[in-house]
């Protein structure tokens, strides 16, 4: 039986873990035990961050709409039931882009919320 030498995966192997790490500081970024390391963290905080982004995102809409809303007399609380009760269907999102660059579109779901 032959032998099976097994440098050109381990090297394989090696150069995809650092092609990651490009641009990381110190010898993160070209040991591989270090690099192997940074890559767990890095990715794991890539994936909270992820979940993050959203979360923050709908408080800043949530923000965005109470100060809209305020300005036009209703607190944020009334304004989302007084949504669900006209059975008005629009997310968060499109509320603060609707606030901040629409207001008379915005003025025009309030009046239909109050009457």
């Amino acid at each position: 039986m032959s032998r099976v030498k097994r440098g050109t995966i381990a090297n394989k192997r090696r150069k995809n873990v650092l092609k990651y790490t490009k641009g990381f500081r110190w010898s993160r970024k070209s040991k591989f035990r270090a690099a192997k390391e940074a890559l767990l963290h890095a990715w794991s905080h890539k994936f909270v961050g992820r979940k993050l982004k959203k979360r923050q995102n709908r408080a800043l809409w949530n923000i965005q709409i109470n100060a809209a809303a305020r300005q036009n007399g209703l607190t944020y609380g009334k304004l989302i039931y007084g949504l669900r009760e006209a059975k008005i269907e629009i997310n968060r999102k499109m509320l603060s882009q609707l606030a901040q660059k629409h207001p008379d579109v915005f003025k025009e779901i309030l009046s239909k919320i109050q009457s």
